[in-house]
């Protein structure tokens, strides 16, 4: 019986296809990140639990329903958090074992380029970006609904709310609806005053109240001891009293009552239309809702940029095998993360445009990556 030869896979096939090696480096790339997650979350949560224990006892937090209501809750926004270093360390890790057991170089000299290599990698990359833009955008909100009620209660009251007093909102373009305190757990306006213009920016209608309710059910605003006034054309002003009158306004609770972290809640659709709104409103203080928008489109593409840095990076064989490799991974990766937290106060105070803030720290590491690609050994 004659005896084959061996089969082998030629890495170099054009046009590109995905070979079984390129499976074997995204199996063992997912099975890496999905270790890397499970133990970053166990420690995420131990290390929150060892700070936070305090202040939840000290304001009567149960504590059965910390840990079956919040903290699987907090699950998905620690999983956005983590992917792009959990990303980073099971690339290091695959690429490391891959140059320390002599098979990279032997690829390379066989003919096979770095390029052709990270082909695996960039498509874990770009599938891992864009399951993050989805999960960040729809899945991450839902849950984060429980966390920041959870955080608001327990954690950070103070900072709960961006304004409560003498709050200016423009309601359509022709009418402002001025409220001099507004209390967020009744839903409760004090002090109101809804001015209409006309469309010389005239003023033809002036409603006074002492106080103002939201109504859930018939979603409208009840109105209490309003005083009417109207200017018509070349006649006195016209004035009237009434005890109680509904009106519906563009203004919802939420526009009156917004906290620091309203964005996080909401999905990409309805963070959109509800900073529209308040730009439609006249609101100030945008800079951190607009930071968290556009940092739901920005900080999934960590995810690649992080591959593409942590291949070039672990592809050269090191002394002191792969803890160095973790060592110098963890650094970039950190230093990475920290660029984005770094640049958000900046945004936030609109030193800088919301937009460039979110960007700035992806563009420049995506640099990075370029270079250490370009210098690698190819």
């Amino acid at each position: 019986m004659p005896v084959h030869p061996p089969r082998s896979y030629d890495l170099r096939l054009t046009p590109p296809s995905v070979t079984r090696f390129d499976w074997h480096i995204v199996a063992r790339v997912l099975k890496g990140f999905a270790l890397f997650v499970s133990a970053l979350i166990v420690f995420f949560i131990v290390l929150h639990w060892v700070e936070y224990n305090d202040d939840f006892v000290d304001r009567g937090a149960d504590m059965s329903e910390i840990f079956r209501v919040y903290y699987p809750a907090y699950i998905p926004e620690i999983v956005r958090l983590i992917s792009p270093l959990a990303i980073f360390l099971s690339c290091i890790y695959v690429t490391g074992k891959l140059a320390q057991e002599v098979q990279l170089i032997a690829l390379q000299t066989s003919g096979v380029s770095l390029y052709r290599l990270m082909r695996p990698y960039l498509l874990v990359g770009v599938t891992l970006t864009l399951v993050m833009f989805g999960f960040n955008g729809w899945v991450v909100p839902r849950a984060n609904e429980v966390v920041v009620q959870y955080d608001n209660e327990y954690l950070h009251p103070e900072r709960q709310t961006i304004e409560v007093s003498e709050i200016h909102r423009q309601n359509d373009p022709r009418s402002i609806v001025s409220v001099g305190y507004y209390d967020t757990g009744e839903q409760r306006a004090h002090h109101v005053s809804l001015q209409r213009f006309d469309e010389q920016q005239h003023l033809r209608e002036r409603f006074d109240a002492d106080r103002m309710d939201w109504v859930d059910s018939l979603q409208v605003w009840r109105m209490v001891g309003v005083t009417e006034r109207t200017f018509p054309d070349d006649q006195p002003m016209q004035q009237a009293y009434h005890s109680r009158m509904d009106t519906t306004l563009q203004i919802t609770p939420r526009d009156l009552a917004r906290t620091a972290r309203d964005v996080e809640a909401m999905t990409v659709t309805e963070a959109r239309y509800y900073l529209e709104s308040l730009q439609r409103s006249g609101a100030g203080q945008l800079g951190r809702p607009l930071v968290a928008y556009y940092n739901k489109f920005a900080y999934p593409v960590a995810n690649l940029i992080l591959v593409l840095i942590a291949v070039p990076l672990a592809a050269v064989r090191r002394r002191g095998g792969q803890a160095v490799r973790f060592g110098i991974g963890l650094f970039v990766a950190l230093l990475y993360l920290a660029a984005q937290k770094l640049s958000e106060p900046f945004g936030y105070a609109e030193t800088l445009d919301p937009w460039l803030t979110t960007w700035i720290p992806h563009a420049l590491f995506a640099t990075v990556a370029l270079l250490l690609l370009l210098q690698a050994r190819k």
